[in-house]
């Protein structure tokens, strides 16, 4: 595997083509000479990969009739086709080839690439020169084109650094991306170091060639399932360092890619290609519309010009020039420990540019800079994140984060600590033996102290890195009219400024994973958790756990509301007030799942023998909403047991079951007594799929205990159900018969898969 053998076996069909050519062409044609046979494309670059196809063009100058050309064709393919070779063969004249290649882009790009095989070489010559010249004369209206074609590919095959799954050729930073830089710089229209494409193209020609394989499969996507076998071919350590290495090659390509158009559009603006420069600060300058480094600046004397240069172009919106990278990279000089107040006010600068930091910082990040100043990066650079509702890279998700801190820095007194806490809050992962948080915690302490903060401050962000998660696990998992759930909150932060850092940081955490892990759901119920927290940091008192159960006497055993939600315009809210009984819980779970009530949340309390819940349902396609009337006949009946509930849902499970669905982690049920809730906790994780509520609290009630309280949330995939239950005397379990009931309650959910 390699440039070699992709060139040997170019070679090897360019032998074996040019003896079919020339003995087809003798047998058939009256002027064998009148033809040429050419590769084009991959093929034309000697770069064959074992599933590739053979792109070939066949240049004739019209001397021969058709019948003629059309029986060389056909005893000239039929042989490869019937070995069962791939070939895609075009036919033209010169004149034919130079139109489409004027009409269609896909031609022209190919043709840039033309490589002479067997025939007539003027022939070849002769269209090879009219490519050229066909794409330097036209690049006003071939560029465009070519970066719209570029965009649809990014839009249907995503950015190649951050897929789980990614398609080596067609996706962002992927193979067909340096094809088409290359394709600029034939252009002319700017200059593009080609050199720094080298290594990333031998790296992804080289995965794609063992993902070919022997059977020589013209597949480019690297599965998952691909992944543990290649890597081991490759002699990397596992997957995740081949994914990671991959990464690296598709930002190098990404980030030359976007550097290239930058310098396009300058170009257009006759900003770009001029030698005359704007001074914009001590040693720097603006040249062709980057930011770079004055010519013969004394850089060994000033170790705080790279971020002072970084975090210029980042406020200015413009590109540090690659060249101001290479520079610093060979004059490094280590920072003082701890950084000076100015440098640590360059670096908070440059976080806080938003959208325009992400290509400084990766320019910086290509020539090894930011893992020179800060060591503790190099662990998390280019590390993939096996985690579905991730999109980036470890490094990238936080300098995603950190974008959006930077749009929230005016809703908190230190912006300083919000910035860093965001670039910095999984600084921790990756070390599988860990705790993210709590080891990120641990690395923070020493990295905040070498960036300048003061011993206060850094305790600050070393809070936020370890309690990052806080928030959002708390919101969506623990019951927020509860007293002790807001104790809990308080003493873990303690300070009402450091809750409103902690509450930005949860936000720009949320949305840069995506709407998978973060929606207006979950934001709302954490911005609800932060401000109770301040309320009763501020003095007032909170109030108990509403009673939630009318004044007088129920008229009904069971009594039932339906209303449209307000916390999602395709949902329902159903309000139930029940005599409480043994089951009930699990037996109206079980009439939501059956009548395709998808459960989005639910809240449930049982105070004096009452039980009162509400859950917010999301129907089915297609589903016919079950009136009041024929909910409480529902309950009623599996209440008496006139219904087989445990085999409709079990019908429903399997129905689920018949569809193909993405690898997932298996459930997980955490049992705890916290939160001073005079309760155990019984916390359920995983995938989601019909019935999980009815399973879990079916298998609690057969266990012995009480059901007090449960919050129940689908948040995106995922399924997160936290119930209180005490013995019949109203305690806690003990920590014995807590874990028992755990894991009988995770056994049965794992049979259920």
């Amino acid at each position: 595997m390699g440039t070699r053998e992709r060139r040997d076996r170019s070679n090897k069909f360019d032998h074996e083509l040019r003896v079919l050519f020339s003995n087809c062409a003798n047998e058939h044609l009256q002027k064998p000479t009148s033809l040429c046979l050419t590769a084009v494309g991959g093929y034309g670059r000697g770069e064959l990969a074992p599933g590739s196809d053979l792109d070939i063009l066949i240049l004739h100058d019209g001397f021969e009739s058709q019948g003629a050309i059309s029986n060389f064709v056909n005893s000239f393919l039929y042989p490869l086709w019937d070995r069962g070779i791939s070939i895609d063969h075009s036919i033209r004249t010169r004149s034919q080839t130079r139109e489409i290649a004027r009409s269609d882009i896909r031609v022209g790009l190919g043709l840039l690439d033309i490589r002479f095989i067997a025939g007539n070489e003027d022939l070849h010559s002769d269209v090879s020169s009219d490519a050229i010249e066909s794409w330097h004369k036209g690049r006003d209206g071939f560029l465009p084109q070519l970066r719209k074609s570029i965009q649809e590919r990014e839009a249907r095959f995503g950015e190649l650094a951050f897929l789980l799954e990614p398609d080596l050729k067609e996706a962002r930073g992927g193979l067909r991306d340096i094809n088409a830089i290359r394709a600029i710089e034939k252009s002319g229209v700017v200059t593009v170091s080609l050199a720094r494409l080298a290594e990333s193209e031998a790296l992804l020609s080289n995965v794609r060639d063992v993902l070919h394989g022997d059977k020589k499969r013209a597949r480019d996507q690297l599965l998952l399932t691909e992944q543990d076998r290649i890597a081991k071919i490759m002699s990397f350590k596992d997957a995740d360092e081949l994914m990671g290495e991959i990464a690296k090659a598709a930002r190098a390509v990404d980030y030359l890619m976007d550097l290239t158009w930058h310098r396009i559009e300058s170009a257009k603006k006759g900003w770009f290609n001029k030698s005359k420069s704007e001074q914009i600060g001590k040693g720097l300058i603006v040249l062709n519309s980057e930011v770079t480094i004055e010519k013969n600046y004394e850089i060994s004397s000033d170790p705080g010009i790279g971020f002072r240069a970084a975090a210029t172009a980042a406020q200015r919106g413009l590109p540090l020039a690659i060249d101001a990278c290479i520079l610093l990279a060979e004059n490094f000089t280590p920072l003082p420990n701890p950084w000076p107040k100015s440098v640590l006010d360059d670096l908070v600068s440059l976080i806080g540019a938003g959208n325009s930091m992400i290509r400084v910082f990766e320019a910086l990040d290509q020539e090894g800079l930011v893992e020179k100043w800060i060591p503790e990066w190099s662990h998390i650079r280019f590390l993939p994140q096996r985690n579905v509702l991730h999109r980036h890279t470890v490094d990238r998700h936080m300098l995603e984060t950190a974008v959006r801190a930077a749009a929230l820095t005016r809703t908190v007194k230190r912006p300083d600590i919000l910035l860093v806490a965001a670039l910095f809050h999984d600084i921790g992962k990756g070390y599988p033996k860990r705790d993210h948080s709590e080891y990120g915690e641990e690395l923070m302490k020493p990295l905040a102290e070498r960036l300048g903060f003061s011993k206060v401050d850094t305790e600050q962000i070393a809070l936020l890195v370890r309690e990052h998660l806080l928030l959002s696990a708390v919101a969506t998992r623990r019951d927020l009219d509860d007293p002790a759930t807001l104790n809990f909150v308080i003493r873990k932060i303690g300070d009402p400024e450091l809750l409103q850092l902690l509450h930005s940081l949860s936000i720009s955490d949320g949305e840069a994973t995506g709407h998978a892990a973060w929606s207006d759901w979950k934001a709302k119920l954490v911005s609800n958790l932060v401000e109770k927290c301040l309320s009763v940091m501020a003095g007032v008192k909170p109030v108990s756990q509403p009673d939630l159960i009318p004044s007088g006497e129920l008229s009904a055993e069971i009594e039932v509301t339906i209303a449209k939600s307000s916390e999602n315009t395709d949902g329902l809210e159903i309000s139930i007030i029940a005599r409480d009984q043994s089951g009930l819980l699990s037996a109206v779970a079980g009439v939501m799942t059956i009548s395709r009530l998808n459960v989005r949340s639910a809240k449930t309390r049982t105070t004096n023998n009452i039980a009162m819940m509400r859950w917010q349902v999301e129907p089915d396609a297609n589903t016919e909403v079950p009136s009041v009337e024929k909910l409480v006949a529902l309950i009623e009946k599996v209440l008496s047991g006139e219904s087989d509930l445990a085999s409709k849902i079990e019908e429903r499970i399997n129905n689920h079951r018949n569809y193909p669905g993405i690898p997932t982690p298996p459930p997980l049920v955490i049992a705890a007594n916290d939160l001073a809730t005079n309760a155990t906790i019984i916390e359920v994780r995983m995938h989601d799929r019909p019935g999980i509520l009815y399973s879990v609290t079916r298998a609690i009630s057969r266990f012995g205990v009480d059901i007090k309280s449960a919050i129940v949330s689908t948040l995106g995939a995922e399924a997160f159900d936290t119930l209180y239950v005490t013995d019949f005397a109203g305690e806690p379990l003990s920590s014995e018969r807590a874990q028992l009931l755990a894991t009988k309650v995770e056994n049965i959910l794992i049979t259920h898969l």
